[in-house]
């Protein structure tokens, strides 16, 4: 009986050991959080501002703004609160960082009365202008405003230089607006205060 061709098996091919390669660290982006850079959660960006804050304070801390301790005359509270008014508008602050900043440089006496002024209301919603108002309140009062109108009513020139005299005017004069409501006024005063041969001279100039 004839048999049809034979066909011989090829065995199987014998499978690649695979080599053993150590596996590869994953490369993770850099992101905040790898970084412990504080990321705003979604939803926007309104959550970063402990940060900001953080940081405009670290700038108001470089310009050495003047610290305030509190009871003292309403000249140098009136000069505390110019000096830092230049710095709060040279920083470029949002009226709520204004509040922020200067509450820090409040200490002691000062300290203090801002802890009862947070007690008495909500000062994360205060603007600049009411912290002024806040702090006129303490420390420019009836008692001491009525004294220094007194003063102002009644200051000359004595021997004081000129200029000792008006820097040492301007001053009350800041501290009792009411009693010059208008530059004529202010002027008709200051003429005033002057000693007699002084002011002839400057009328005569």
């Amino acid at each position: 009986m004839n048999q049809g061709p034979q066909i011989n098996e090829v065995p199987p091919r014998a499978q690649p050991v695979p080599a053993i390669v150590p596996p590869v660290p994953e490369v993770r982006p850099e992101t905040p959080q790898n970084l412990n850079v504080p990321m705003a959660p979604v939803g926007g960006q309104a959550n970063l501002q402990p940060v900001r804050e953080d940081l405009l304070y670290e700038r108001f801390r470089r310009m050495k703004a003047p610290e305030f301790e509190g009871p003292t005359d309403p000249i140098a509270a009136d000069n505390w609160l110019i000096d830092i008014q230049v710095i709060l508008d040279f920083i470029r602050l949002t009226e709520r960082e204004k509040v922020i900043c200067a509450s820090f440089a409040l200490k002691k006496d000062a300290r203090h009365w801002w802890m009862t002024v947070q007690m008495r209301r909500d000062v994360t919603a205060m603007s600049w202008q009411d912290f002024v108002t806040e702090f006129r309140a303490m420390y420019y009062n009836r008692e001491i405003l009525a004294v220094q109108q007194d003063e102002f009513t009644n200051f000359r020139q004595g021997s004081m230089t000129v200029m000792e005299a008006i820097q040492k005017f301007e001053q009350l004069a800041r501290l009792c607006p009411d009693l010059v409501p208008s530059e004529m006024e202010k002027v008709r005063r200051m003429m005033k205060m002057l000693r007699t041969d002084i002011a002839k001279q400057v009328s005569a100039g």
